[in-house]
């Protein structure tokens, strides 16, 4: 899906779990504004505590915009959710989380 349909997605159902997380993924990949990306993957995170791409993507935003603490916070709550059990997958990316923290400091 592109950029456009993820925003629509947002506009009809603000509280939807897969428009906010893909409109703000999208926006990472694509180079777009770090700052609207990490707006809408924090309400994805917030809707869906648990899945472990959104604190990942988030994790990346807020590195993005010399957020560290905030970003270092995320990620480890994502390792958390992967970790836990209660995740629906996931784990592949704690190494790549783990990674980003060690490079925040």
């Amino acid at each position: 899906m592109d950029i456009d349909a993820f925003r629509q997605m947002v506009a009809k159902k603000p509280d939807g779990f897969l428009g906010r997380y893909g409109l703000g993924d999208k926006l990472l990949q694509t180079g777009g504004s770090l700052e609207e990306a990490a707006e809408h993957l924090s309400v994805a995170v917030k809707i869906d505590p648990l899945h472990v791409a959104s604190h990942f993507a988030l994790g990346k935003a807020l590195a993005g915009l010399k957020r560290n603490e905030e970003a270092k916070a995320v990620l480890h709550a994502g390792i958390e959710a992967a970790l836990s059990g209660r995740s629906n997958g996931g784990g592949d990316l704690v190494p790549e989380m783990r990674t980003l923290i060690q490079k925040l400091g």
